[in-house]
């Protein structure tokens, strides 16, 4: 009888997570089975200038399954534009949960790895780095010192960039980005289902004015005392400290016996570092009694912030895209899931990124194992395209590189 209750409990847990899953508003799942090609739209954008890539549909190098197919960059510094379409959608009163799975395969070392939703109506077809956009996640790297994550939320025509860093693993096997926005202005950025950020959009992006700010008409009082340390005045200058010489003669010194005196003059021993000089003399310091610390004005309220209770909306979400730049071709992204409940993107994840991480380092490690027994066969390294460094010019990238300062452009 206990063993049936038991089960009986069991089985109203099970029915429960399920109805919860099955109640989750799903707007958009891919994970690029057949018929990918007929829901998602390759952009035009710089076709006739001969620098649009082309992607592949693999489950790429090392895969833990090799039936679980994404798209991947096959060129080398090309430009890379595709987008899908999926039921437009308001996120009011909703949590909006933003997923998907990068692997670079190449060794990235200048290109981005991130995605897009853009909301509102475009045309697919021209689909590029100035389409606007309404959030923009994910990794983006550009020699060794320009290495992020992207979390931009757009707001009124300005790009608004994550004010927080976000840490994360540089290799070359799968990683899951997990955004998630909810309604009461909170977020939460998980890499790999671990949570790697969180905070409020008030705070952590300069969406809005700040709701407090220095008061710019207050005055530091005359009698503040900002000095946390003064001079000691029971320390006083020893006698005779300043006749003390900063070098002596050596001591140890002996005239050379060929010295010629008449030729080189009278010989003088000579001069070392005096080890009683202690340099110029300075009076010690004693904490002050009546240090306040630094002063700051205080807060008032800012009369420009006006709060915005729907800073978390997005009311005409219709389609997700990948734009991006690489010098070096190899990004592979997958499962991609845009949903209103972290439970099922867990359960997504688990079932996809989860079921596969493990295989997935195991054949990386037995690639990189039999690459290294032939290189000691060889004895000399395989030529392997990753390693290569390439050469290449784009007369525009710095300028592009200016224009991110000024949230004109998305890659770093």
């Amino acid at each position: 009888m206990a063993t049936l209750k038991k089960l009986s409990v069991i089985a109203i847990v099970i029915s429960m997570s399920l109805f919860l899953l099955v109640n989750a508003d799903v707007y958009f799942e891919e994970r690029f089975d057949d018929g990918w090609e007929d829901r998602w739209i390759k952009s035009d954008w710089k076709k006739s200038e001969n620098m649009s890539g082309e992607w592949n549909h693999t489950a790429g190098k090392w895969s833990g399954d090799p039936l679980d197919k994404g798209i991947q960059t096959t060129q080398d510094l090309k430009y890379y534009a595709i987008s899908a379409e999926f039921p437009e959608f308001n996120n009011k009163d909703k949590t909006l949960v933003f997923q998907f799975s990068v692997k670079h395969e190449q060794k990235l070392n200048c290109g981005g790895g991130y995605m897009k939703l853009i909301n509102g109506t475009i045309n697919q077809q021209v689909f590029d780095s100035d389409t606007p956009y309404s959030i923009m996640f994910g990794p983006d790297i550009c020699g060794e010192n320009n290495k992020k994550v992207h979390v931009i939320l757009s707001r009124n025509g300005k790009n608004n960039q994550i004010k927080k860093e976000i840490s994360y693993t540089i290799d070359q096997l799968t990683h899951l980005y997990t955004l998630i926005i909810r309604p009461d202005a909170t977020y939460n950025i998980l890499i790999d289902n671990e949570q790697k950020q969180s905070g409020s959009l008030y705070s952590d992006w300069d969406i809005l004015p700040p709701r407090q700010i220095r008061d710019p008409d207050a005055k530091k009082p005359e009698d503040w005392e900002d000095r946390e340390f003064i001079a000691d005045e029971k320390d006083s200058k020893p006698e005779g400290y300043d006749n003390i010489p900063s070098e002596i003669p050596d001591q140890n010194a002996r005239k050379p016996e060929d010295w010629n005196t008449e030729e080189k003059g009278e010989w003088k021993a000579p001069m070392i570092p005096n080890p009683e000089y202690k340099g110029p003399w300075k009076q010690k310091k004693t904490r002050n009694p009546n240090y306040k610390g630094k002063w700051k004005a205080p807060m008032i309220d800012n009369p420009e912030f006006v709060d915005d209770p729907d800073i978390y909306v997005y009311p005409n979400l219709r389609y997700v895209g990948i734009e991006l730049w690489q010098v070096r071709a190899g990004t592979l992204f997958d499962n991609i899931l845009i949903c209103d409940d972290p439970e099922y993107a867990k359960k997504v994840a688990e079932e996809t990124w989860g079921e596969i991480k493990y295989a997935e380092k195991a054949e990386f490690e037995k690639a990189e194992k039999l690459k290294k027994e032939e290189e000691n066969k060889l004895g000399t390294p395989l030529n392997d395209d990753d390693d290569e460094e390439l050469d290449y010019e784009e007369p525009d990238w710095e300028a592009k590189l200016k224009e991110d300062d000024e949230g004109k452009h998305d890659e770093l």
